[in-house]
């Protein structure tokens, strides 16, 4: 089974995609302007909303 990967922003969460698709919204994203990470859909479930996201402190 392929691992699922959301892209989380500062309001929402993505719906589960592929490392691939996940690495495209976070390029498109970031030509918007928008900080976005990702992260795996176990720990989007373990995390629940992106108030609960700790930014890297490497950023």
């Amino acid at each position: 089974m392929e691992q699922k990967f959301v892209v989380v922003t500062d309001d929402v969460f993505s719906n589960p995609m592929s490392k691939e698709e996940a690495i495209k919204a976070v390029k498109s994203y970031d030509h918007k302007g928008v900080t976005a990470y990702i992260v795996s859909e176990k720990e989007a479930k373990r995390i629940k909303s992106p108030d609960n996201f700790n930014e890297p402190k490497w950023r």
